[in-house]
């Protein structure tokens, strides 16, 4: 009877040391967080941290513009990214499956952008669009295409064009390499029928291919909406959040409240709410993936 015991046991006592990791790492930072969320802690004042105040720095976030005009610039940057990312990445896929010679170096070429870090990628974004010695604006004034020195990290527009640029090429690849193994994972048969009934190639790429890929588009944009919803590096090193806040995301915002203005209280609310917005879009895209696999007769 000991020796069952014991050995019913030794699964759990295995286990222990990744739990206690996990719980170390994971689970008590993420209670402190949430606790400090309902006190007016302060990070001068450590005292502050036994202020409780309920859901008070909720209720100021609810009615605070200068929570939601970041949150809607944050959305509005996902939406972009992700859009212009999936019709590049679909391109790149594209043309990648066409190719008979040197396809594998190809898609290992496809992939370095995704093996830089969002720092590094940040400031070889910054230099480029340099107004004195960017690279950029050297070139259109070469070519004579301009005879001034575009603002491009300086104006709030052009700001927001400059750091969505550097998101999409730095992660096009993750929907490029998903959509390329969903073409070599897609069958010939019918394609083959398609074309043997007179479907033009728009037309076979419209009610065949893109339905087909549909489902492994949706799961990039899941990993990758979960990314952009955290946008934090390439926009501090690239703007930190200027030029007056133009370019001012949530995890901008949530950093500068935290630690620049020691508010640890309220940016620990603004963070567990903007985890909101990065739920609703993974949902969005589980069910969109589960629609478009049931279309396929892939789901029932």
């Amino acid at each position: 009877m000991l020796f069952r015991r014991r050995e019913r046991a030794t699964p759990y006592l295995l286990l222990m040391p990744a739990l206690a990791i996990m719980a170390f790492v994971v689970v008590i930072p993420l209670g402190f967080s949430l606790y400090t969320s309902f006190t007016g802690y302060r990070l001068i004042k450590p005292e502050t941290i036994n202020d409780f105040v309920g859901f008070r720095n909720y209720q100021r976030i609810l009615t605070d513009p200068e929570f939601w005009i970041p949150f809607g610039r944050t959305v509005l940057f996902l939406t972009v990214a992700l859009n212009i990312e999936f019709l590049l990445g679909l391109g790149i896929a594209l043309l990648i499956n066409q190719i008979t010679w040197g396809q594998r170096t190809l898609r290992t070429i496809m992939m370095f952008p995704m093996m830089f870090s969002p720092i590094l990628v940040g400031f070889q974004f910054k230099f480029l669009f340099n107004d004195n010695i960017g690279v950029v604006n050297n070139a259109l004034q070469s070519l004579g295409l301009t005879g001034f020195a575009v603002p491009w990290l300086v104006d709030g527009f052009l700001a927001f064009f400059s750091i969505t640029f550097a998101e999409v090429w730095m992660s096009t690849s993750v929907f490029a390499i998903l959509l390329l193994a969903g073409l070599f994972a897609m069958p010939r048969d019918p394609i083959e029928a398609a074309r043997v009934d007179g479907c033009n190639p728009w037309q076979t790429f419209r009610h065949i291919t893109l339905p087909f890929l549909m489902p492994f588009a949706y799961i990039a944009m899941a990993i990758r909406s979960l990314d952009v919803a955290r946008a934090y590096d390439i926009v501090k090193v690239m703007t930190a959040g200027g030029p007056a806040g133009r370019t001012e995301l949530l995890w901008t915002l949530i950093a500068r409240t935290g630690y620049e203005n020691s508010r640890m209280g309220m940016a620990n609310a603004m963070a567990y709410f903007s985890t909101i917005l990065s739920i609703l879009f993974t949902w969005y895209f589980y069910r969109k993936l589960v629609a478009s696999r049931r279309y396929m007769g892939g789901l029932e």
